[in-house]
């Protein structure tokens, strides 16, 4: 009563809900700070001499910055690398976005035989969850027996174990969502199914194709064990494999580590921001 007095617009609802207020705000906050805080050592130990690198108590300031450390990766060829992880990266999503797509239009427009649809999907996830190790062996000697190791493509196309059941899930959910009176409709207008396809389909599920491709292009960005089965010439090392160079049987480069590891996040930061308005799109489609 003392505190309607006070301040009549205060009712005691609000009062009881500022204290979850606060909690609620703390921990956001301590949730940013252990999010951006690695983010952060990465960005100041790449800015560090060799020397403060390494010392008993860490600085969380340079204490003098430098871009030594960057300038180190430039001259060793880090950007050839840059190269090979774009071209690979973005090949293996062009494929896996293509073959998804059409096949998670194929399995949720048309009914096949035996309940194939279903199989078909459940087989798809146990190539997915098999441990990498399992395929590498007989992918080796059927991409050797080809003629596609050392290459650039052939790495794209062994990626398609990560990329291929990922898109195809993930597109059969957004194309569930797209109604078939649409296509139904153009058909009667006297569109084609690859008509259809192009003109209906793909633009209503645009944000779940662009969250998908973003998603694949991380996949096979950041893949590691069958770019080092695959590939041996040092010309087309893929950043990975760059990364991993620095750390040695006798040492760890942590300044050059972390300079590379910052260059190596900017494309997919990058990527994101850049399509951040579609993959905020594909995500509202799939949570409706």
């Amino acid at each position: 009563m003392r505190l309607h007095r006070i301040h009549p617009g205060i009712d005691q609802a609000s009062i009881r809900r500022h204290p979850a207020r606060l909690l609620r705000a703390a921990a956001i906050a301590v949730l940013l700070i252990l999010t951006l805080l690695p983010l952060y050592w990465i960005v100041v130990t790449s800015l560090k001499t060799a020397r403060e690198v390494i010392l008993p108590i860490p600085t969380f300031f340079p204490r003098t910055v430098t871009v030594e450390n960057y300038r180190a990766v430039l001259d060793a060829g880090v950007l050839r690398n840059f190269a090979n992880s774009l071209i690979t990266a973005g090949l293996s999503t062009v494929i896996s976005i293509v073959l998804g797509f059409t096949g998670a239009y194929a399995l949720t427009r048309y009914r096949f035989p035996l309940r194939f649809n279903t199989l078909f999907l459940v087989w798809v996830l146990v190539v997915k969850i098999l441990p990498p190790m399992v395929l590498s062996v007989p992918l080796y000697e059927l991409f050797s027996s080809a003629g596609l190791l050392n290459r650039l493509s052939g790495l794209a196309l062994v990626y398609q174990v990560y990329t291929l059941p990922y898109a195809l899930w993930i597109l059969v959910g957004f194309l569930k969502g797209v109604p078939k009176e649409l296509e139904e409709a153009a058909q009667i207008d006297g569109a084609g199914p690859g008509a259809t396809l192009v003109r209906i389909i793909l633009p209503l599920s645009a944000g779940g194709v662009t969250a998908t491709a973003i998603f694949s292009a991380i996949m096979a960005w950041d893949e590691f064990l069958f770019a080092l089965l695959f590939l041996r010439r040092p010309s087309m090392l893929t950043l990975p494999l760059r990364i991993a160079n620095y750390i040695t049987e006798y040492e760890t480069e942590w300044g050059r580590l972390m300079a590379i590891g910052v260059l190596s996040s900017i494309p997919l930061l990058l990527l994101t921001n850049f399509t951040y308005k579609r993959l905020s799109e594909g995500f509202t489609a799939s949570l409706k």
